[in-house]
């Protein structure tokens, strides 16, 4: 029996693709528009057609032939459209030019006649004016013939198994004549609340990176993101073990992916001064480095939300990664994405701005997995597991700078999108002198 079938708008990296992918769904067609986020989808994703180009004009008989799928029934599509405008009283805030995605996300859920979507994006549209926002939304998919499911919900990753603090708004949407998704309940406790429950405690920032070799005990570092380790590297507890994707974990129904456990990648280091180190090795766990205003990971805790800063267009501020909680430096790439929920053989570009871009931007794995299965449950299908393991694609495709991603994929390259090789020294000078900066306010 055929797995059903999802199409992920707004890919990115491919977080919500991974979590429909570990739901048992077979994820056929991704569509994003920023050719290193594609480059990478199409890395771990070898099997998915990437349609590098905006959603705008897109049209579903094309995501069908990209995607190889005929005239089979889509069963679900999913992503999350950005939503930056807001009209003036008395104005429709969808009729705002900058809200034009979320209407193509419409339309594109239209034309597939897809069963189910699922829409999310940031907590900060259920509040206020933004209100107005998914009123409209509902009442367009209601045009389209789809039902919402009411009232919606914003969904905490660290209530499904993610040592983060993470809330995203999530809508279910059903075609008129099936029956809606439920929310999750959620699975596990976050670790940094002590109110009674029932439920296990989540995983804590210690969970997540125990074991997971010191990136400066490797020189190589400096130059690449990846290194080999003698034998690989033995997770102890439930969460890193399975994150190692060692094991089979009895609720996941991602392919098996073909990959070298003694490789310990996406953990390029980086060069922080030595007032720096000692700032950050004074600052007590769980609290904030009070010069960079960099959070410190506390062991027994959770992360702080982990973001992706802004492009190149906007200035390319990265957002800061967490300080270690028993290191005197940042987490690596790697780091965030066990906090995060990846698995160990996921990769991301080589670049630690486009990495934590990459992981910043993306719905946490566990979290649309949580979601995933509601939809899976209200299709009435079984998950059924892979047998035959997936190979990774090709490693080129994690050094490809803006331009080398953009001609691969036979696109232009963006505006304003910066390469890698000058973004990454000016970065690097700028991060040096901004520690030089606050080495003398301290003292």
């Amino acid at each position: 029996m055929a797995r059903p079938l999802g199409i992920d708008l707004f890919a990115g990296a491919g977080g919500l693709s991974l979590g429909f992918e570990q739901a048992g769904f077979d994820v056929v067609a991704a569509v994003e528009v920023d050719p290193v986020h594609c480059a990478i989808h199409k890395f771990n994703f070898p099997d998915c057609a990437v349609i590098a180009k905006s959603v705008v004009g897109l049209t579903a008989a094309e995501i069908r032939s990209a995607a190889g799928i005929g005239l089979r029934s889509v069963d679900v599509v999913f992503g999350g459209a950005p939503c930056q405008g807001f009209s003036m009283i008395g104005q429709r805030v969808l009729d705002d030019p900058r809200n034009h995605l979320v209407k193509e996300f419409v339309r594109i859920v239209k034309d597939l006649r897809a069963s189910y979507f699922v829409f999310e994006n940031v907590k900060g549209l259920t509040v206020g004016k933004h209100r107005l926002f998914l009123e409209e939304l509902i009442a367009l998919f209601d045009e389209a013939g789809y039902t919402v499911r009411l009232p919606w919900k914003v969904l905490d990753a660290a209530n499904h198994g993610v040592p983060q603090h993470r809330e995203r708004l999530i809508l279910f949407g059903a075609r008129k004549d099936l029956p809606l998704p439920s929310y999750p309940a959620p699975s596990t406790r976050p670790a940094d609340r002590s109110v009674p429950s029932d439920l296990p405690r989540g995983p804590t920032a210690f969970d997540a990176l125990q074991d997971l070799p010191d990136a400066e005990s490797f020189a190589a570092l400096h130059e690449s993101d990846e290194v080999r380790t003698r034998k690989g590297w033995k997770a102890t507890g439930a969460y890193a073990s399975a994150l190692r994707g060692l094991g089979n974990a009895a609720d996941d129904y991602s392919h098996p992916r073909l990959w070298d456990p003694a490789l310990l990648t996406a953990s390029a280091r980086t060069d922080h001064t030595a007032i720096s180190r000692r700032r950050f090795a004074e600052t007590t766990p769980g609290t904030v480095e009070p010069i960079s205003r960099f959070y410190r990971l506390a062991p027994n805790g959770l992360s702080n939300t982990l973001r992706a800063g802004t492009d190149a267009a906007r200035g390319a501020f990265t957002s800061p990664r967490p300080i270690h909680y028993a290191l005197p430096r940042c987490v690596t790439v790697r780091e965030m994405a066990r906090l995060h929920g990846f698995p160990d053989w996921f990769r991301f570009n080589e670049t630690k701005w486009h990495g934590a871009r990459q992981i910043g931007n993306s719905v946490p794995p566990p979290l649309a997995r949580a979601v995933a299965r509601q939809v899976m449950q209200a299709l009435g299908a079984k998950p059924e597991r892979p047998a035959v393991p997936l190979a990774l694609g090709d490693p080129a495709l994690i050094r490809m700078t803006v331009s080398q991603a953009a001609a691969h994929f036979g696109i232009p390259a963006p505006d304003g999108k910066r390469d890698r090789r000058s973004g990454a020294r000016k970065r690097k000078q700028s991060e040096i002198e901004a520690e030089r900066i606050a080495a003398r306010i301290a003292g």
